[in-house]
């Protein structure tokens, strides 16, 4: 593929934040990757050009009928001075799924993969070094053809943008508090709920902010149809560690196919641990909680990795888990996952990628 490159002077580069001011998502690199798409003549003009505003008409689709979708990656600064992808082919076969499920044209995985290597390659003073760093990656999709009407766009922009990060939770590694909700509702079985697409997350504002208000870190969801199967976190799936078994709630299509998740079953069934995807119940959880035979519980997404759940509160009661510890499997779990990441522990699944 053959990218066009519009670069700033060195004299109009940003100055970089130190690591321990990095906020998630809160500064941006110096270019950006931006491909556009029109009907009958498919993907075309890709091109890097300096981080700035778009242009949309006001009748844009997206912004009227919420065709926009998105996907979340992260690249690392290894110890031995390389940078490293993890999963980045997984991410781009959920971004087509998602395109999919909202009518939307579908990418070259390869020609987009390339595009966001060579925007890092650019920008790679941007990775940040220190350990517990990283730089996140933002592919995302949205029509731009103008026009009212209810009907899938003929017109799209494909843009990535870099953003390096720290903790996603001010928690850090620390134990969150996860309100379970049952007034609202994120997605329904026939949905878009496995899609990464903007909707969903604007569904989930309204229990967050409240939950937020009541000094919870999340909101833990659960079935649109009896209020009582768990399903995910606003910004991560959920595991539970019940006696010796790992627990996680199976894809119905109503919960993102997290990679993270994918990625702790794999490693859990590596080591000899019992993983099992299935309906679980908030009831069921909370049994075992009272028994103390719910012996962690953790989520997982690419934003915070492995994020351990000291306390679930339900209907006015709180449930502390492992004495609102992190446990030792989500400590391990962490361990393994950031290891690989950061070229530090053997990847014996090829799933990272040296830029």
């Amino acid at each position: 593929m053959d990218i066009e490159t519009e670069l700033l002077d060195e004299s109009e580069l940003k100055g970089l934040l130190s690591p321990s001011d990095l906020r998630f998502g809160r500064c941006f690199s110096d270019h950006m990757f931006l491909m556009d798409y029109s009907e009958g003549h498919g993907w075309h003009h890709p091109r890097i050009v300096p981080y700035g505003n778009f242009s949309l008409d006001p009748a844009a689709a997206s912004l009227h009928y919420g065709q926009a979708i998105f996907e979340g990656l992260k690249a690392y600064w290894g110890k031995d001075g390389k940078i490293r992808l993890f999963r980045a082919r997984d991410n781009m076969e959920r971004f087509n799924h998602s395109a999919w499920r909202m009518c939307m044209p579908q990418i070259d995985k390869e020609e987009v993969l390339e595009g966001i290597k060579t925007l890092i390659r650019i920008d790679r003073r941007w990775v940040p070094k220190a350990r517990g760093t990283s730089l996140y990656i933002r592919p995302f999709m949205f029509a731009t053809e103008a026009f009212l009407g209810v009907r899938p766009a003929r017109e799209y922009m494909l843009s990535v943008i870099l953003s390096p990060v720290g903790a996603y939770y001010a928690e850090g590694f620390n134990p969150v508090k996860i309100f379970v909700t049952d007034r609202y509702i994120r997605s329904a079985p026939g949905g878009v709920g496995e899609a990464k697409t903007a909707g969903n997350y604007a569904a989930s504002l309204m229990a967050s902010k409240e939950a937020k208000e009541l000094g919870f870190t999340q909101v833990l969801w659960l079935d649109a149809a009896e209020r009582r199967y768990i399903e995910e976190v606003g910004t991560m799936n959920i595991f539970f560690l019940l006696e010796d078994t790992l627990v996680t709630p199976a894809l119905t299509g109503s919960i993102l196919p997290g990679i993270t998740r994918d990625s702790v079953l794999q490693l859990a069934r590596d080591w000899g641990l019992k993983a099992e995807e299935r309906r679980i119940s908030i009831n069921e959880v909370l049994e075992k909680a009272e028994r103390h035979a719910l012996k962690e519980c953790f989520g997982t997404g690419t934003a915070a990795v492995i994020s351990p759940v000291g306390l679930l509160y339900y209907r006015d009661r709180g449930y502390a888990i492992n004495s609102g510890r992190t446990g030792n499997l989500a400590q391990r779990l962490f361990d393994e996952i950031t290891g690989i990441q950061y070229g530090e522990r053997e990847d014996i699944h090829g799933w990272t990628e040296v830029i």
